[in-house]
């Protein structure tokens, strides 16, 4: 086995091709089985019970050398 992917032969790039693909396939089968089962866990629900608040007009607070700061 060669020691520098510069020198390397066929067999040796072969060989690590195949091997980044056994990694990048590992970590996609650990990903899918890594996720959460919903139904044993809590989830917050909010819920509101008063009439809706809408907004009113926009209030200028200062102004500065011409500028308005909202």
């Amino acid at each position: 086995m060669n020691h520098s992917m510069v020198t390397a032969d066929r067999n040796t790039h072969i060989k690590v091709v195949v091997l980044a693909l056994v990694a990048a396939i590992v970590g996609v089968v650990i990903g899918f089985n890594a996720r959460v089962d919903h139904s044993a866990s809590v989830i917050a629900r909010v819920e509101t019970g008063g009439p809706a608040i809408k907004a009113s007009k926009v209030i200028q607070f200062t102004t500065r050398d011409g500028s308005e700061v909202r």
